[in-house]
C-alpha cells in the first residue's frame, strides 16, 4: 500500500481515502473466462521468489530472490496457449546473512557473475482445474537448460484502482535438482538436499498499449 503516499484527494482525509479505495475494490473472480485475452506484466511490488532446501534432514532452509520480473500472454478460452516467461536475478538471493549471500553468488554455487539470470520459459500449458495448470517449460539455471514443471493456481481477478489496470493473481511451485544443474559444493548427503523448491506469489498487471 505504499502508492497511498502518493495520491491526494482535497478535503479527504487518510481513513477517508482508504475507505473509498476499499469501495472501489470489488472480491476478485476466480472465473479465467471473464478475463479478456491480452498480454500481462509481473507487477514487482507485490511478487514474491523463495526457495528452500532440506538441512540435515531436519528443517526446511527458507530463503528467497529479491528481484524477478516476468511476462504472460493469456487467452482464457485457449488456456493451454498460455505463453510464459520469468526472469530471476541469480544475485538478488537473499538469505538474510550478507556472507553466505556471497557465498551462494560464488561459481560452485549459483556462478552469479557469469550467469546472472535464472529463466523458466513455458512451452506447453496442461490445464487441470478451473483455476490450476500444470505449465511445462525449460529452466536455465547456471547456464544449463534442463525440462521442468511448474504447478500453478489462478487466484482470481479484479481492478486495482491505485494502477487503473486490471490485475491477476497467481502461485507457481517449480521442483528441480541442484545436480541436474551443477549448482552445490556438498555432495548428494543428509548435510543438505539435493531437491531444490521454488515457490512464488504473483500478481500481474495487464498490459498498457
Amino acid at each position: 500500500m505504499a502508492h497511498l503516499a502518493q495520491i491526494t484527494v482535497p478535503g479527504c482525509v487518510p481513513g477517508c481515502l482508504a475507505l473509498a479505495l476499499t469501495a472501489c475494490v470489488s472480491p476478485p473472480t476466480a472465473d479465467p473466462a471473464a478475463l479478456g485475452a491480452g498480454n500481462w506484466t509481473l507487477d514487482p511490488a507485490h511478487a514474491r521468489v523463495s526457495w528452500q532446501v532440506r538441512h540435515l534432514g531436519l528443517s526446511w532452509y527458507t530463503a528467497r530472490f529479491d528481484t524477478a520480473d516476468a511476462s504472460l500472454e493469456l487467452d482464457p478460452e485457449h488456456p493451454e496457449n498460455a505463453k510464459l516467461t520469468a526472469i530471476v536475478q541469480s544475485a538478488s538471493v537473499s538469505t538474510g546473512d550478507a556472507a553466505f549471500d556471497e557465498t551462494l553468488r560464488s561459481s560452485a554455487w549459483l556462478d552469479a557473475e557469469r550467469h546472472p539470470q535464472i529463466v523458466f520459459r513455458a512451452t506447453s500449458v496442461e490445464p487441470g482445474s478451473a483455476t490450476t495448470a500444470r505449465v511445462h517449460g525449460e529452466l536455465t539455471l547456471k547456464g544449463v537448460t534442463r525440462d521442468a514443471v511448474m504447478e500453478t493456481e489462478f487466484y482470481g481477478s479484479t481492478h486495482n484502482p491505485l494502477e487503473g489496470r486490471q490485475v491477476i493473481g497467481f502461485s507457481g511451485e517449480i521442483r528441480a535438482e541442484f545436480e541436474d544443474f551443477g549448482v552445490g559444493a556438498f555432495p548428494a548427503t543428509n548435510f543438505i538436499g539435493q531437491t531444490v523448491i521454488v515457490e512464488i506469489e504473483a500478481e500481474f498487471l495487464e498490459a498498457q498499449e
